[in-house]
């Protein structure tokens, strides 16, 4: 295992010895909760937070209580925020933006850190776009998924996006699976005789469930 590797897997990977690739469905559980910023009537970046599943937070804060006073401080977080966040790159940071079928490219993440609240770790960080994107620009959308379906994203039930100050008036975020990415999958599924979608243990591939996130607004 090379330091390479995204680090949020790295423990992840150490306790099942296999690399994503080899894996039929997912180890780490992700709840993604996105704010859209907007400024200047045009879209410059998405607001992530990631809160993972009970027994990756357990096993990522292990031995960061450094002063022994049962929490953890962000500065006690703060090495673990950034081997997660220079391990992201490689991946892209598992969120794809799309302008019709160009991809809107990103910048390196800014104020990211890492919150323990609640029994939950969570990552917090801003992905600012290369070039903003106007508000109403159509066919604009973004999802976060990791194709191997190694980890699952899963958007939080209520209020998953929210649109920052300075969103224009009728500005909407709609979360769902596009109809022709669900055909595409069902074809995909279909070529590989349904195996895809086979069974709890291999319920799918990230690319299958992810969510996408269209925006858009209202022409006055």
């Amino acid at each position: 295992m090379t330091s390479a590797i995204f680090g949020l897997l790295v423990l992840a990977l150490a306790a099942t010895g296999h690399p994503p690739s080899a894996l039929a469905h997912p180890h780490v559980w992700v709840t993604v909760e996105t704010t859209v910023v907007y400024d200047n009537g045009a879209v410059t970046g998405l607001q992530h937070k990631w809160s993972f599943d009970d027994m990756y937070t357990a096993m990522a804060i292990q031995g960061l209580d450094a002063n022994g006073d049962g929490t953890y401080s962000r500065e006690e977080l703060a090495e673990l925020a950034k081997v997660n966040i220079d391990g992201l790159k490689e991946f892209g940071y598992f969120t794809i933006a799309k302008l019709g079928d160009k991809v809107v490219k990103s910048k390196d993440p800014t104020d990211y850190h890492l919150e323990y609240k609640d029994s939950v770790l969570s990552l917090y960080f801003t992905l600012p776009f290369e070039q903003p994107v106007l508000a109403d620009a159509p066919n604009f959308n973004f999802a976060v998924f990791d194709e191997t379906f190694f980890i699952a994203f899963d958007f939080v039930k209520e209020n998953p996006v929210k649109l920052s100050a300075g969103a224009p008036a009728g500005c909407t975020a709609s979360v769902g699976v596009p109809e022709n990415e669900i055909e595409q999958f069902k074809a995909l599924n279909e070529s590989f005789g349904g195996q895809l979608s086979a069974g709890d243990a291999n319920a799918g591939t990230g690319m299958g469930y992810a969510q996408t996130v269209t925006l858009g607004c209202k022409k006055s």
